[in-house]
């Protein structure tokens, strides 16, 4: 059977050659990377080396299938420059703790007496990495795989990831409403995440949909468009609506609101680094006695940036997270790095502008799946 090498700068091309020569089934003997001394870099640069060869027989020994889910090197490049400027130099380790990863494991194997790789391990790898899944968080997870005892030949890798995933991400459940009793929800969060926009979706659901007596009070006043904004949700809804300005103010419009079942607090966006702002919405926060706090944070973001700004944020009381934006992102696995660093659970999830649409109670297992390309029944 024939045995071919193939070279490239980066892993993604080197396979996207291989099913240019062999096919999707094409089965991959061995990669490595190639001019990994100092010299060998300035003169030639970075190269990675997959040894392959057309589909092998029924029984292959440490082969590993390429799919077509491998994405096209154009739609690849694009991804990498939107979440990563150091395309170069991470992808570069990737490769290397891909080699890593995949060594150890056939040495695992050979200590129980078997050469054989087990199938589905490597594309399981692939899978979180084109997820955007940082690197030390699918290392963690393809260990689970293996440790669990159910990495055979029947190994179902998609399936597999799909339930540690959705383990890793904790919900609430929606805003809970007793009959009789004030709830009083505010949200916080940076500047341009779409706050005012989420609580005029969630006032126009409780509304309209569950009928349930809702009133709005803004302490962003420092864009007029947004109090505005929210002002006309108002008056289209017919909610009761006050805009503060000091904690005075807050406890004032707060107890003119006592006999509805839902008041909604929208607050100004804050940046997680001013250690004054944050200050004072904790103040606000405080005299108006949120029964829960919702950390509105984009998907859009970085991992780091997210987690960050969920730190900061925790030291004004944030009972949950709400994610907006998963329309505008490329992929989410990077969202796997804010639930395995924050211990506050997701409520709501928002994709779109539309009001009342475009925002759903979180679903786990429907996020686990949108994160790998599957269709979320949100």
């Amino acid at each position: 059977m024939e045995v071919k090498s193939f070279r490239a700068k980066t892993m993604q091309q080197a396979l996207e050659l291989v099913r240019s020569e062999f096919g999707s089934d094409a089965s991959v003997v061995h990669t490595r990377e190639v001019n990994r001394s100092l010299l060998g870099r300035m003169l030639v640069g970075r190269q990675v080396e997959v040894v392959a060869m057309p589909a092998p027989a029924p029984e292959p020994v440490v082969v590993e299938r390429i799919t077509a889910a491998v994405p096209s090197l154009h739609e690849e490049i694009d991804y990498r420059a939107r979440y990563r400027a150091n395309l170069d130099n991470e992808l570069a380790e990737q490769i290397g703790s891909l080699r890593s990863m995949v060594e150890q494991l056939c040495e695992a194997r050979a200590d129980r007496g078997s050469n054989e790789l087990p199938r589905g391990m490597f594309q399981a790898y692939t899978d979180l990495i084109e997820a955007d899944v940082e690197e030390a968080t699918a290392r963690e997870l393809i260990d689970q795989l293996g440790a669990d005892g159910r990495g055979g030949a029947q190994f179902d890798s998609a399936d597999r990831l799909r339930e540690l995933v959705t383990r890793q991400i904790q919900t609430t459940g929606p805003i809970r409403i007793t009959p009789g009793e004030r709830r009083l929800v505010a949200l916080v969060g940076p500047t341009g995440v779409g706050k005012t926009t989420t609580v005029a979706k969630l006032a126009a659901n409780f509304r309209l949909r569950d009928k349930r007596r809702v009133g709005l009070i803004t302490v962003d006043t420092y864009r007029v468009a947004a109090v505005e904004q929210l002002r006309t949700y108002a008056d289209i809804i017919d909610l009761p609506m006050e805009v503060v300005a000091t904690p005075r103010e807050m406890r004032e419009a707060v107890s003119r609101m006592t006999d509805l079942d839902l008041v909604l607090l929208d607050t100004a966006g804050r940046s997680p680094r001013d250690e004054v702002q944050i200050q004072e919405l904790k103040s606000m926060l405080g005299e108006a006695r949120a029964d829960e706090v919702h950390l509105v944070l984009s998907s859009t973001a970085a991992s780091r940036s997210l987690v960050k700004t969920a730190e900061q944020f925790a030291q004004v009381g944030a009972t949950s997270l709400l994610l907006t934006k998963l329309d505008e992102a490329m992929s989410l696995g990077h969202l796997l790095t804010l639930f395995r660093n924050c211990p506050l659970p997701l409520s709501y999830l928002t994709t779109g502008q539309n009001v009342p649409d475009d925002i759903a109670v979180a679903s786990a297992a429907s996020l686990a799946d949108q994160m790998f390309g599957a269709v979320a029944n949100y």
